[in-house]
Parts: structure tokens; C-alpha cells; sequence
């Protein structure tokens, strides 16, 4: 989600300084850098603050004694913050994912057992229905023309160019990553190689070529389709016959209850708040800050 809402702020950036009777000088480059860092922190300072907000009504007020009412305005709330960052010209997907963080952390607990479970259940079907409906549009795409101009070189040296980019994000920075890790954090070059493999051009990538300007517009749209059916189907769907060869397929977790008995679906909320990896006490580094500001 982090890297679309980015792709997002980056296109619109574009967009923004683009002109197709002026040419583009490198003199404008830190003006573009500097529109791109400003909507992305502004964004991220809309989300955390909005976030912090609705964690304090609901910690400081009774509305978990009225479930669906809880569960409604935690959707509206959502909605709200987008909204608002729209409304300001910031990137409303970037303030939306710093904002579920903030209450993923700090309002997660204070809902109710019914309206925990009951915006669990809504937040993850309405992903899924959205999910469906973007990958139906994407493959009516196929049959509806997109590919008529469609330009295969252009399409393999782009996909060429997205292994490339890939490599070089993915490699260099689990090394970085690993120089300040140690035992089981430890990320290997097998774990580094499927992340590699298994990464996916997704539905975003695709809306915004929809809205390339210039007249090349229908060649940046096919390749991208292209690009994101081959990585969908090819690499999406070996991604378990990979991660089985590689030894890294997780089993299915359960949650256990108070009572000692397991469910599969659903989290139970006084369990939850009893479990004991929440009172694991982390002092140092970030976490560490991080924790310390929570328990103030």
C-alpha cells in the first residue's frame, strides 16, 4: 500500500510540472523533488493526527457501549481522512495508510469484543470485493481493445527495467538491513530472492498509466497491462510452489482463547489484551522510543 500511495504522489507530482510546450530542464528537478517530499510528510502529518484524534474519542468515551454505531464511525472516520486530504491536495491513499497504522496501534483495543470482530470482518470482505472488481476491470481490458497498439518491445524492456529496479531496491537494502540484525532477524539471500521473484505490478500502476498525457498514452497503457497480467499470472501463481521449494511456507496460525480451545477465524478480544507478547517490554532503538511514548 506504502509503495502505490508513493507511485501515486510521484504521478501526480508529474503531472503537475508537465508541459508538453516546455521542455524539461534540470533546473526543475528540485522543485519536483521538493512538491513530492512536502505532499508526502503533509499527507503523513493529515493521517498520524487524524489517527491520534479518533483513538482519543474512543478511548475517552462510551461509544464501544454501542457496537454498530462504533463499527460506522470508524468507517466514516477513514473516509474522513482521506477526504481531508484530498480536500487539501495532499494524497489521500498515503494519509489513509499512516492513518490505519496510528489506529491499528492505539484504537485496536479500545473497541468492543462485537465491533472488533464485526470491523475485522467488514474492512477485510470490502478489500476483497474491491480487489475483484479492480482485476475484472483489468482483465476486461484485454478484450475491450487495450491492446491494439500494443508495442512489445517497449512493454519487455519496461518489464526488464522493473526486474532491474527490483533487484536493485531489494539486494542492497536487505544487506544494509542485515548489517544491524542479528539471528533469527536475519534476512538470507533465499528470502531476498523470492521477494525478488514474487513481486507484483498491481491495479494502481495500471490506473495511472490510464492517465498519462501526451499522445504515447496507449503505449504506456498496454505495457503496463501487460506487465501486471504476466507478474499476476506467472509470478503470482508459482509464488506457493516457490516459497514450498525454498522451505519458507508459514503453517496456519490459530488463536487460542482463554479457555485453551482454538478458533480459526476471528480474535478474541480479552485474549488478545492478555496475550503475553503484549507485555514484552522493547527499551531501545525505535520500538523503544516508541513504546515509551505509549506508556505515557
Amino acid at each position: 500500500v506504502l509503495n502505490d500511495a508513493i507511485a501515486i504522489v510521484l504521478f501526480n507530482t508529474f503531472l503537475k510540472h508537465y508541459n508538453p510546450d516546455v521542455q524539461l530542464e534540470p533546473i526543475h528537478l528540485p522543485m519536483m523533488f521538493l512538491d513530492f517530499f512536502t505532499v508526502s510528510f503533509l499527507s503523513i502529518l493529515v493521517g498520524v493526527g487524524l489517527g491520534l484524534l479518533v483513538s482519543f474519542i474512543y478511548r475517552h468515551t462510551r461509544i464501544r457501549d454501542e457496537p454498530k454505531l462504533e463499527t460506522a464511525l470508524l468507517f466514516l472516520f477513514c473516509y474522513c481522512c482521506y477526504a481531508t486530504a484530498e480536500a487539501m491536495g495532499l494524497s489521500g491513499i498515503m494519509a489513509l495508510f499512516f492513518h490505519g497504522i496510528i489506529l491499528s496501534h492505539y484504537n485496536w483495543y479500545n473497541l468492543s469484543e462485537t465491533g472488533h470482530i464485526t470491523a475485522d470482518q467488514i474492512f477485510a470482505t470490502l478489500a476483497l470485493i474491491s480487489e475483484n472488481i479492480v482485476f475484472m476491470y483489468m482483465g476486461m481490458g484485454v478484450f475491450t481493445g487495450k491492446f491494439k497498439n500494443w508495442n512489445i518491445g517497449f512493454s519487455a524492456l519496461a518489464f526488464l527495467f522493473c526486474l532491474i529496479g527490483r533487484a536493485v531496491n531489494i539486494f542492497p537494502l536487505s544487506w544494509l538491513a542485515n548489517r544491524f540484525r542479528r539471528g533469527r532477524h536475519h534476512i538470507p539471500l533465499k528470502m531476498q530472492s523470492v521477494l525478488w521473484f514474487v513481486g507484483l505490478r498491481g491495479a494502481i500502476a495500471f490506473a495511472l498509466s490510464e492517465n498519462m498525457p501526451g499522445p504515447n498514452k496507449a503505449t504506456y497503457e498496454t505495457a503496463t497491462l501487460a506487465i501486471c497480467l504476466f507478474t499476476t499470472i506467472v509470478c503470482g501463481g508459482f509464488t506457493e510452489r516457490i516459497l514450498t521449494m525454498a522451505n519458507m511456507k508459514q503453517e496456519e496460525s490459530v488463536v487460542v482463547t482463554g479457555e485453551g480451545t482454538t478458533e480459526g477465524d476471528g480474535i478474541i478480544y480479552d485474549s488478545l489484551l492478555d496475550s503475553p507478547m503484549l507485555s514484552q517490554s522493547v527499551r531501545t532503538g525505535l520500538k523503544g522510543a516508541w513504546r515509551n511514548f505509549d506508556d505515557r
